[in-house]
């Protein structure tokens, strides 16, 4: 009898353990993540860009995942400061939004997962020579480079007459100056003389810009957080001076810019919230994950500016929406 008893209670335990050890894979399941974010600037690329980051972990995770959403307002040191103090948290994962956001996060640790988005090229970015698609760190992302080549076609369509082509952007952005010597490269095989026109912040952004407007027929804009921030100041330039607008990103053509070949912002941070679904939940290795780009391109133009300098657009353009 007293046999019969303790081979009853051995079962039971047994089966108190196997239930156990379900528990702890439920608990696995539902674990949780904190993924901070830090934005350099508030505008509508960089915003769409955070916006689809989190619709997509949100999608996949649900309430497993919180965001401490950070935004540095311009200010490239207190991209730093956020950065440390996400470290300091101990958060699971950043999301560095622009290029001076990824470097303050690469700075700040080498162990936590950090991807990046709205970064041009990470090999200037990161001061990777001879960069081949991954990092080999703890650094991958999504990156907003739009071919420069049909950028600078697209001028060549849009103003085949035009001689003088200024590029202006912020000298404090490593991506700008790259993207000026790519498209100065393009512009000049095609027969332009090509001037570059730099400021070191905000405040310069006005009288740079006049300058370049005296001396130009037409103004190339980056992609350039800078620009993008002050693209207001920049319309109030050139159009009234009558100096047309080729730019970088769609968020800048908005505001101050003839035409530009557009990529989804919204689209580009969607895809690196499904990177960082990878790596949360999946233990993917940042250090093996190519960088990806978007997928498509679309040729834009803004009709009110267009409009106000007479300038002729090709049927295969799309109105930006207001």
């Amino acid at each position: 009898m007293k046999k019969k008893v303790l081979a009853i209670l051995i079962c039971a335990m047994m089966a108190l353990s196997l239930t156990s050890c379900g528990g702890t894979d439920d608990n696995t399941a539902a674990d949780t993540y904190n993924v901070g974010i830090c934005q350099l600037v508030q505008h509508v690329a960089l915003d769409s860009a955070t916006q689809g980051f989190k619709d997509a972990l949100t999608e996949k995770l649900g309430d497993q995942v919180t965001f401490d959403e950070q935004n540095a307002s311009g200010d490239i040191p207190t991209c730093s400061i956020i950065c440390n103090q996400f470290v300091s948290s101990g958060v699971d994962l950043i999301m560095a939004n622009a290029t001076p956001a990824l470097q303050a996060a690469q700075t700040s640790t080498s162990e936590i997962p950090i991807l990046g988005t709205s970064v041009t090229d990470y090999g200037t970015a990161l001061g990777i020579d001879d960069f081949n698609g991954v990092t080999g760190t703890n650094i991958s992302g999504t990156s907003d480079l739009a071919p420069l080549d049909e950028q600078a076609a697209m001028l060549q369509e849009l103003f085949p007459d035009a001689k003088n082509v200024g590029i202006l952007y912020c000298s404090a952005e490593p991506n700008s100056k790259y993207q000026y010597k790519v498209v100065k490269g393009h512009l000049e095989d095609m027969g332009y003389t090509v001037k570059e026109y730099t400021f070191s912040d905000s405040n310069d952004v006005q009288t740079v810009t006049t300058l370049a407007a005296s001396e130009c027929d037409v103004i190339y804009l980056p992609t350039d957080n800078t620009v993008a921030s002050n693209a207001e100041i920049i319309k109030n330039v050139c159009v009234p001076a009558g100096v047309p607008i080729i730019a970088g990103e769609e968020g800048i053509c908005a505001g101050c810019g003839v035409a530009t070949l557009s990529i989804s912002y919204y689209d580009l941070g969607y895809a690196t919230g499904l990177m960082a679904y990878e790596i949360l939940a999946n233990g993917a290795d940042p250090a093996a994950m190519e960088i990806e780009y978007a997928p498509q391109f679309t040729k834009k133009y803004n009709a009110e500016i267009c409009e106000t300098l007479g300038v002729t657009i090709p049927d295969d353009y799309v109105a930006i929406e207001e």
